[in-house]
């Protein structure tokens, strides 16, 4: 058992090609998959329309409940890109140009630079511009909320900012177990586990398409020895000859 406090964090998913399936999101999946190594608990994740007030209070809640805020899209050009005001909304201030990032914008369209371009280089008052040696372009995060790009190609990007100002935590451990077995008879073994094992996550995933196995089951924590611990204790649980694997 530990006492050790775990950074929480949340995502807000930001775009109505979201909402409307024109658009799949993965960005949320792969600061999930950050966060975890990372040592973070991603703890909720909203999806909301490109709507300034929607934005903002949905900004204003999860800033004041979680240690780590993330949005995903909405700072583009175009009109329905508000990302940025409604950040700026939820804690209350104004935005401005950021001058070092509308030169940046400046050299990279040259001839071509518009004032749509030069939208992209708002920012709230008073937020930070993180850059790191492999990200130049600066990404904003206002207190504890970071604004990062829809496009996921640089949504994965900017997550080397998000590592390098979070920092590294205590990672998760993670062990799974796959057997052939369904829930309906797994759940007493699981029970007994959780009930034992209260610092260990019990997961279970049914598949009814893949033939080597019905269910998957993990055991996820920080504390490696009770990870071990609670699939030991599952394993040992099972019926004699019930075939199942492990990952590790």
């Amino acid at each position: 058992m530990t006492d050790e406090v775990v950074p929480t964090a949340a995502a807000l998913v930001i775009g109505n090609e979201i909402l409307s399936g024109k658009v799949q999101d993965t960005n949320s999946r792969d600061l999930a998959l950050l966060l975890r190594r990372l040592g973070v608990r991603l703890q909720e994740i909203l999806v909301v329309p490109d709507d300034r007030a929607r934005i903002a209070g949905a900004v204003a809640h999860l800033s004041k409940s979680f240690d780590w805020v993330f949005t995903s899209g909405g700072v583009g050009p175009t009109h329905d890109d508000v990302t940025i005001e409604a950040v700026a909304d939820a804690f209350g201030v104004g935005t401005t140009t950021h001058g070092e990032t509308a030169d940046l914008i400046r050299r990279h369209y040259g001839d071509r630079c518009t004032e749509g371009h030069l939208r992209m280089a708002l920012v709230p008052e008073g937020a930070a511009l993180e850059v790191i040696e492999s990200v130049r372009w600066p990404t904003v995060r206002m207190r504890n909320t970071f604004v990062l790009p829809g496009i996921p190609e640089v949504f994965r990007m900017k997550l080397a900012v998000v590592e390098a100002v979070v920092g590294r935590h205590r990672p998760f451990v993670s062990h799974a177990v796959y057997t052939n077995m369904d829930e309906g008879h797994l759940k007493p073994l699981l029970d007994a586990v959780v009930e034992a094992f209260p610092n260990v996550d019990v997961g279970s995933y049914p598949t009814w398409t893949d033939p080597r196995f019905r269910t998957k089951l993990t055991f996820d924590g920080l504390e490696e020895g009770a990870v071990v611990a609670a699939k030991e204790r599952f394993l040992a649980s099972l019926p004699a000859g019930e075939p199942q694997w492990t990952d590790p």
